[in-house]
Formats: C-alpha cells, structure tokens, sequence
C-alpha cells in the first residue's frame, strides 16, 4: 500500500499542478469563459488512463500465459527505467513547466484557438494517468501475493493528498515548497525502484540466469517480509528479510548510480538563464 500511495501522490499531484496552472492563468487574463476546455480535456484524460488500465488487465492474462517469469521481469526492470527517467526529467525540467505552459496558453489565445488548453489538460492528465499504470504493474509484478484492498486504499489516499496539496497551493498554501515535495517523492520513488531493481535480480537468480548466493543476514525472526508490517516497507523501500548477495549489490548499486543521475547539480534551464541575467542588469543599489 506505501508504495502505491508515494505512486499516485506523486503523479497525480504533477496533473493536479498543470490543471491548477492552466485555471489560474486562464482566470488571470480573463479567460473563465474557457474554463470548460481543461474541465473537459481533463476529464478525457482520466476516462483514456482508466480505459489504458483495463486493456493493461486484460493483456497481462495472455501475456503471462505466454512466459510470466519472461514477462514479469520485462515489467519490473521497465517500471525501473520508467521511474529512472520520470524522476530525473521531473528533476531537470520542473521548474519550467509553469512558464511552458502560460506560453502555450497565450498562444491559443492569440490564435483563439482555445481547444488547445484542452489538448493540454488531457495530454497532463493522461500522461500521468498512463505512467502510472505502469508504474503500479511492475508493483503488482514484483509482489508474490498481491493485497487488493491495500492497493487500492493506497491510490485512493494518493488521490486524496494529491488532490489537497493541489487545492491548498491554489488557494492561498502557496508556503507549501514544490521544490522539497518533488525532492522528498523523488528521493521515496529512488528506494522503490531500487528495490524493483534488486527483486529483478533476485528473479534472475531464481531462473538460474545469475549464480545463487546464500542469503547476506536474515532478519525474518525480527521483521517477517510476509508480514503486513514487512510487505509494506517491501513494497516501498525493498525491504528483504533474506536478501542474497547479488540483491543487495543491486540495490545498493542503484541507489549510488540513479542518484548521482537524478539529485547531481540541475543544469540551468531557461528560467534560471533568464533570471540571471535580470539580476545581472539590474541596477545596482546605493
């Protein structure tokens, strides 16, 4: 449930964010009349996310017949690239979004061609809609004993704080830093897919395709990963209550390389070379 709670937090509050971006620029320069479009293009956004879901479970029964080790581990080390890349393009390009936006805004508005806000509220939402059906895949894909009613308590709870968080920066919360949220999430997102990563591993072992190891430590008489309590920090951090050697270096490994990758110095975007050179102008002060 941790880990389908940090997944639909996460992406539903980036659709959250771009629809409450769209509403407040359209409402600043007078455009409420238009509102309908996002309302619309958002909700057919969500209508193709959940549309892609249920073709998603009617595929993975064929799919699994056909080899579900094969097509389990596809899944797994695809939601680990998938993750890998979101969480570093969201760390690259976060900061331009509200200005890309408003640019694209005023463009249908010079145009008066409105329906292209709605082209971008549904391309948001189905974005995130998507990434995270593929997201929760490789969670269920990675579980040997999914929990139904876990899961989806815990998309429903992201949902819900996706939801206050948008309301609260859009109605005066605005204190609230979207800088540490992404960090925090991103950082929360790095240890799933890690952990992702090293079950892969421990598949590959499994199928004789990688050296078997004797487990590192065994922690099961402590903390049990069958446990509620042990699935759940599974399902979020990886957690192995008898991790082999190979499943540790894994995660390990990818921890040190993803994070280098990700949280290492953001090369200035557009924003920041615009503001530095405001400021570089700037007059000086007496």
């Amino acid at each position: 449930m941790g880990a389908t709670f940090i997944i639909t937090l996460r992406e539903a509050f980036e659709a959250f964010l771009v629809l409450g971006i769209v509403y407040s620029y359209l409402d600043r320069i007078g455009a409420r009349l238009h509102f309908h479009w996002v309302t619309w293009g958002g909700i057919l956004g969500l209508v193709a996310s959940l549309c892609l879901g249920v073709a998603v479970g009617m595929l993975s029964g064929p799919l699994v017949d056909l080899g579900p080790d094969l097509i389990g581990l596809v899944v797994i080390f695809g939601a680990v690239i998938l993750l890998t890349w979101h969480g570093w393009w969201m760390r690259q390009h976060a900061r331009e979004i509200k200005g890309d936006l408003q640019r694209r805004i005023d463009t249908a508005r010079a145009t008066q061609r409105f329906w292209i806000v709605g082209l971008i509220a549904f391309t948001a939402v189905f974005r995130e809609g998507a990434e995270t059906v593929l997201f929760l895949w490789g969670l269920l894909a990675q579980a040997a004993i999914t929990r139904g009613w876990g899961t989806a308590l815990g998309g429903v709870l992201g949902i819900t704080g996706a939801a206050g968080l948008g309301w609260a920066i859009f109605r005066g919360g605005r204190r609230i830093s979207l800088p540490r949220f992404f960090a925090i999430t991103t950082g929360l997102i790095l240890l799933l897919a890690a952990g992702l990563f090293s079950t892969g591993v421990g598949r590959l072992q499994g199928l004789g395709w990688l050296p078997m190891t004797s487990p590192v430590w065994d922690t099961s008489a402590v903390l049990d990963d069958r446990s509620l309590v042990g699935s759940f920090l599974g399902g979020l951090v990886g957690y192995r209550a008898r991790p082999t050697a190979a499943e540790v270096i894994a995660y390990v490994a990818y921890i040190v390389v993803a994070g280098l990758l990700i949280f290492r110095a953001r090369r200035p975007s557009s924003v920041d070379r615009d503001q530095g050179t405001t400021a570089g102008h700037a007059p000086a002060r007496a």
